[in-house]
């Protein structure tokens, strides 16, 4: 492919609404939050900052713990990515290491990197990919029964109710809700 050759009509605009479609069925960014946490964890330690003519290096004796927590950051925010079925584990783990890096890290890499693992295990932990849209007609078809939903029980007829046999006592009808009486 040559500078004079054009670029293919629209293939900008599709690679973007395919990407667009993959960031919308994960926790992106969540993933991105802690991955980007990792980085200020794993740099600071080894950092020698130049302030004018004085050199600060912030070199410590946890550093191998630092590299280890940035590193784990950095493979939690990409495993998010690619496996979003550990979204729980991920974001705890995260916001773990998080706390850890506190007194490891130099603060957890000035606050940058802890506060940005915070919000990212906060974020994947409350992440829930999201159903298929219901089509239109799926409205008028609930109205049947008055708008209640599927799981809901149905309205008596001859005396009968349309509930499901719950055995374990603690269905709504009765007004346990999981508490049980010893008598």
């Amino acid at each position: 492919m040559s500078a004079e050759t054009p670029a293919a009509s629209g293939q900008f605009t599709r690679r973007r609404l395919q990407f667009r479609a993959w960031r919308g069925t994960r926790p992106f960014w969540a993933g991105l939050f802690v991955l980007i946490a990792g980085f200020p964890i794993m740099y600071f330690p080894y950092a020698h900052l130049q302030l004018g003519h004085l050199t600060l290096a912030m070199a410590t004796t946890a550093g191998a713990g630092s590299l280890i927590i940035g590193v784990l950051l950095v493979v939690l925010g990409i495993s998010l990515w690619f496996q979003k079925h550990i979204r729980v584990f991920a974001g705890v783990a995260a916001i773990l290491l998080a706390l850890v890096s506190l007194p490891v890290s130099n603060f957890g890499g000035f606050v940058v990197g802890f506060l940005l693992a915070l919000i990212g295990g906060a974020m994947a932990v409350a992440w829930t990919p999201g159903g298929a849209p219901a089509p239109e007609g799926a409205e008028e078809s609930g109205s049947a029964r008055g708008g209640a939903p599927e799981g809901a029980p149905g309205p008596e007829v001859d005396g009968m109710s349309n509930e499901s046999n719950d055995l374990s006592g603690t269905s709504p009808a009765n007004g346990a809700n999981g508490r049980h009486s010893a008598g």
